[in-house]
């Protein structure tokens, strides 16, 4: 079955390049951002600029039924993530397909044990830097989409094959990921570097593009996890540090995590879901996590101020 109807919940950054990406190409009847009642009231009417291109998105309240989504894409923060699955479940039908763009290695568990795991496939996203004035947002590099499945069976090989059929038939950039566990601990490896430090630093990607002690705690940092996930029976190299520096150097200098946005707006940030998740495995596995424990209680500190 092909897929047609598009709902996305979370309009941050990664919700507004994808979606506008899609919603060109599909059509603004079929491409849907979901949200509460609360939200719905408040971006119902509001245009944003995405590269200086105006978009009137079609707009949806969680509380409508009878129109389940073909593909369901979570573009939320972690933090928000059980309040999304709340408020989309009227969006997902038996043959709904669901892909998560969210950072960490633990959000596709918790949306199939809320959905199902049969309908969950494994997403990462990365290489885009947005940055962001209000509702707007610029970025030089729209970044892609690696994606696989966590194990080969018919139906989970079905969906996949849907998903890459929607992005072969609209230009969407991915990458397929033979081994896609791998891939989304690699990527959890840079968040925690990158991410953190920023946050840290006050910085933006210029920050860590350039020699100096930012740079040198982002690597330090993402040696950690090369530990851990040796014990979770995942093989990260030192081969995959230099990929993943070597991509954050061919970003927009001017660009900024969204931990870095969490930073700037006082807000909540995914602490917990990098170096507190580091301190977690460590103490699971018996290996120390000085640097990770050191940017963990540094943030704290930020957070607690505001």
């Amino acid at each position: 079955m092909a897929i047609e109807r598009v709902s996305i919940i979370g309009m941050g950054s990664l919700g507004l390049i994808f979606g506008s990406f899609l919603m060109d190409r599909l059509g603004r009847d079929n491409v849907e951002f979901v949200m509460d009642e609360d939200r719905f009231r408040r971006y119902s009417g509001v245009e944003r600029l995405i590269n200086g291109k105006r978009y009137d998105f079609n707009l949806v309240s969680g509380d409508e039924m009878g129109k389940p989504a073909d593909l369901l894409i979570f573009a939320v923060k972690s933090t928000g993530l059980e309040e999304a699955i709340q408020t989309v479940r009227n969006k997902v039908s038996e043959d709904t397909i669901i892909i998560s763009l969210l950072n960490g290695i633990t959000s596709e568990k918790i949306i199939g044990e809320a959905f199902g795991r049969d309908k969950v496939l494994y997403t990462i996203a990365e290489g885009m830097d947005p940055i962001r004035s209000g509702h707007n947002l610029d970025y030089t590099r729209m970044g892609s989409v690696r994606i696989g499945i966590d194990e080969e069976t018919e139906e989970k090989s079905d969906k996949l094959n849907e998903v890459l059929e929607l992005f072969e038939r609209t230009g969407f950039p991915y990458i397929p990921e033979e081994d896609v566990m791998q891939r989304l601990w690699s990527k959890f490896m840079l968040n925690v570097g990158v991410n953190q430090v920023l946050m840290i630093h006050e910085g933006n990607y210029d920050t860590i593009q350039k020699p100096g002690p930012a740079r040198d705690l982002m690597i330090d940092a993402m040696k950690e996890v090369v530990q851990l996930a040796e014990k979770e029976n995942i093989k990260i190299t030192q081969a995959d540090i230099d990929y993943y520096v070597a991509l954050i150097d061919t970003l927009n200098p001017e660009g900024m995590p969204s931990m870095r946005f969490d930073g700037l707006n006082r807000i909540r940030s995914e602490v917990e879901l990098f170096s507190g998740m580091v301190l977690e495995l460590g103490e699971k596995h018996g290996i120390p996590t000085p640097i990770n424990r050191e940017i963990y209680e540094k943030i704290k500190e930020i957070e607690a101020k505001y």
